[in-house]
């Protein structure tokens, strides 16, 4: 069976997949509403509301009925600055959203987690994903996502030198390992937005191309 959600809660409406999502979002006609902070404005549309400021600041501030909520947020620890500013966003700030989501009656998470991610890893990046996907795991959510890319594949508007150079690399790996593109992202997304199974789902990179093709 499928849902249609109509009311939709959006983080990270500016990264590489967030733009892709947002995009599709609007142009899909059973969704009313698209509320989508963030730190610099988004293009108006009819259907979007887009607060503006720190999203941490700005999550007490949300209001109105939520259906769904995606969670594109997502940095690196050299942009991030810190290990310390790095978890600040892929886990604190992830955990803040939902919790918020949940608050305004979201029954549905996605979330973009990572290939890899493991709360027991010896990988820092790796280890803070899997941290962040266990804790939502504990906030007991009716229908919950995780998403884990590989490599996201697309036109960033930050450049990022590693990122740059693996690409072609990633194209040609195999199963899970290979590369995505940021629009196969945003469309699988959508289509596992629509699923009504309830629990967990975990979702990885190969699957992910699959249902975004």
């Amino acid at each position: 069976m499928y849902l249609t959600p109509q009311h939709i809660l959006l983080a990270g409406a500016t990264g590489l997949t967030g733009e892709h999502l947002l995009d599709r979002l609007l142009n899909e006609p059973t969704v009313a509403r698209v509320l989508a902070p963030s730190r610099r404005p988004l293009a108006t549309h009819a259907h979007l509301e887009n607060p503006q400021g720190e999203l941490l600041a700005l999550l007490p501030q949300l209001d109105g009925k939520v259906d769904t909520a995606f969670c594109c947020l997502g940095t690196t620890i050299k942009q991030a600055g810190s290990q310390a500013a790095f978890r600040a966003v892929d886990h604190d700030l992830v955990i803040a959203f939902a919790e918020r989501a949940r608050a305004l009656g979201a029954r549905h998470l996605l979330v973009i987690s990572a290939l890899g991610a493991d709360a027991g890893s010896t990988v820092f990046y790796n280890r803070v994903k899997g941290e962040m996907e266990h804790a939502l795991r504990e906030q007991n959510w009716p229908q919950l996502t995780i998403a884990r890319p590989s490599l996201l594949l697309g036109a960033r508007q930050e450049f990022r030198l590693g990122e740059r150079l693996a690409a072609p690399l990633m194209r040609w790996l195999p199963g899970k390992y290979r590369g995505i593109q940021a629009t196969v992202l945003a469309r699988a997304l959508w289509r596992l937005a629509l699923e009504e199974d309830t629990g967990i789902r975990v979702v990885e990179s190969n699957q992910l191309r699959r249902l975004g093709r």
